[in-house]
Order: structure tokens, then C-alpha cells, then sequence
């Protein structure tokens, strides 16, 4: 006898272009239901439902929230607006799944997450890479010590998207950093581990005073160092370097892991490791969510709430350092 599963009611709030990477991704996961789609324009939530075959349609976060059979809320707005959609979710007892950056500042974020631990309400930040299974290839190799012992790292991410309106916004928390160099970021703290020592940076700015381009080193207790990149105005080739002793090993792709190439010391190639096939990478991340809520837990171990608050305040340190406050704030 076959016994089907019970399908994740799975509703995203939000119908922007993430929105529409994390619908076609779980258009194809057995276990999910695309149930729900909320937006600010009943117009735009329907015509999202009926493109990517959700159920409902709310023109409203407030009435998304209120649907009782909601069992997980992806949520793909803008980082600005995170803060106030997630309290939304946790206080009608919604667990959240809520799109990088967690939030604006680690300030929401702890508001957040004490809230959330209040509530007993599961919430957890969809950072994609931290749910991706070549993580734990990429850190055996490192264990390993294939290359001796690791003391550096490079990491950097670009794509030309300083066209796209809220990127270049303050009040929606726009800029390189918050998008795309949290990646980085969260690349080093992934392999170098959390005792950050030091965090230093520079930036240049757009017309409206968020940063464009920037470039900030990471000092770990241990004497690691960490030099990363990120930019909304080209496309970067998204590597991360490792450097050790006797070697040093390539990631393709910080943001969507591809594979890895393991070098000696004189630079040849000695092992090649490719990714497991995939979705799109969304999947591991719903994935955890559903194992987690199974499990009764408020949290994913993969992205714990301590983490996601580390990366807002190293963040909110490099912001500090240039400048940048949000008009919210």
C-alpha cells in the first residue's frame, strides 16, 4: 500500500522576481503545496496564483496571514519592509521563512527573534548557501587538510543591477551590501567559523548616498584573514578562494555553489567536485523548514538565530563606518 504524504501548505508574501524563483522551485518539490500567494495589489496576487498555479490569492498581507491552513510563509519583499512582515506573521502564529537580508539591522533582527521565542513561533532566514549540502563537501575538504593548514580567504560577488529602483533606494534599505555582499560575508563566517576580531571596509556610493560598490576585510581570532567583495554595478566571476599551507581551493559561485576545484601548492589541479543535481538551490532551505517544523523546532540548524544576528551587526558595523543610516532607522 502507497501511503501519500501530506503536502506543506506553502504560501509566499511578496510576488517579485524572488518570489517567482522560490514558486517555480517548489512547482517542482513532491512535498509542497503552492497554496498561497499574498501581494499589496489583489490584481498582482492574482495574476501571480494563476501564473505559478497557487490556490489562493490575497491582496493584503493582513488577510494572507489570517488564512488558517497557511503552514509556512516564504517571505520575498524588499529588506526594509521584512521586519514589519515577519512581526505580521509571528503575532498570527505563522511560521516565516524570510528572504536574505534577515532583516535591515541586527536591532529588528533581535526584536525578531525575541518575539518569535515569545510567540513559539519558527522562524529562520533563507540564506540559500547555508542550506546547500556542498557546504559540508566544501568543509570535510577543509578538514581534511589537503591543503595544510588554511589561513586566508577571498570571496567576492557582482552583478550589474544598479538599474533595478530599489537597489538604489535608502527607504528600501538598498545597496550592494545588504544584497549581494552578504554573501560573502556569510561565505567567510561558513568556512572561518564566528570570532570575528576585527571588520574593516570601504565603499563608494550611488547618487542617493547607499553604497555601490564596496570591499571589507574580516580579521578571525585565530589570525585568519578574509578579503571580500561585492557590487551592483558588474558582473564578478562570484568565486571564493581558500589558501592554506600546502594549497588552495576554488569555489565556483559563492551565491549558488557549483563546484569545487582543490589545488597544490604549485598550483595544479589534484581533485574536481561538481554540486549534486538541484532544482534551482531554493529547495534546501524549504526543505529545512519542513524537517525543523516536523521536529517541533523554532529554529533551522543550519542558519541558527545567533548567526543571523552576527551578520546584521557586521553589517550595521560597515555601515557605520560609511556613513549609511536608512531614513527608518
Amino acid at each position: 500500500m502507497v501511503i501519500k504524504m501530506k503536502k506543506m501548505k506553502m504560501a509566499i508574501m511578496g510576488a517579485g522576481n524572488i518570489a517567482v524563483s522560490m514558486a517555480k522551485t517548489i512547482a517542482e518539490m513532491e512535498n509542497v503545496e503552492r497554496y498561497a500567494v499574498g501581494s499589496r495589489s489583489q490584481e498582482k496576487a492574482e495574476g501571480f496564483a494563476k501564473e505559478h498555479g497557487f490556490t489562493k490569492a490575497y491582496g493584503s498581507y493582513e488577510e494572507l496571514v489570517a488564512d488558517e491552513e497557511v503552514e509556512l510563509i516564504y517571505i520575498a519583499t524588499p529588506h526594509s519592509e521584512h521586519y514589519e512582515n515577519a512581526r505580521l506573521c509571528i503575532l498570527h502564529g505563522k511560521p516565516v521563512l524570510c528572504e536574505k537580508s534577515f532583516t535591515a539591522n541586527a536591532g529588528q533582527a533581535r526584536e525578531l527573534f525575541a518575539l518569535a521565542e515569545a510567540e513559539r513561533v519558527f522562524i529562520t532566514e533563507a540564506i540559500w548557501v547555508r542550506y546547500m549540502p556542498m557546504l559540508e563537501q566544501i568543509r570535510r575538504e577543509l578538514a581534511s587538510g589537503s591543503i595544510g593548514e588554511v589561513t586566508m580567504l577571498t570571496a567576492n560577488l557582482g552583478y550589474p543591477i544598479s538599474q533595478v529602483p530599489r537597489m538604489r533606494r535608502p527607504d528600501l534599505a538598498g545597496g550592494a551590501l545588504l544584497d549581494v555582499g552578504v554573501y560573502p560575508l556569510n561565505f567567510a563566517l561558513m568556512m572561518f567559523g564566528n570570532r570575528v576580531k576585527d571588520i574593516s571596509g570601504v565603499c563608494t556610493y550611488t547618487d542617493t548616498g547607499v553604497d555601490e560598490q564596496n570591499s571589507f576585510t574580516l580579521t578571525f581570532e585565530d589570525g585568519k584573514v578574509a578579503q571580500l567583495n561585492s557590487s551592483m554595478l558588474c558582473r564578478s566571476d562570484r568565486r571564493g578562494m581558500i589558501y592554506g599551507t600546502n594549497g588552495y581551493i576554488q569555489i565556483d559561485n559563492i551565491n549558488n555553489f557549483e563546484g569545487l576545484t582543490v589545488y597544490d601548492a604549485d598550483g595544479r589541479a589534484q581533485k574536481r567536485m561538481e554540486r549534486p543535481e538541484q532544482i534551482s538551490g531554493y529547495e534546501y532551505e524549504v526543505e529545512a523548514c519542513i524537517r525543523a517544523l516536523a521536529e517541533g523546532k523554532l529554529a533551522c540548524e543550519e542558519m541558527p538565530h545567533e548567526e543571523s544576528i552576527r551578520v546584521m551587526e557586521l553589517m550595521d558595523s560597515l555601515r557605520k563606518q560609511w556613513g549609511i543610516r536608512y531614513p527608518f532607522e
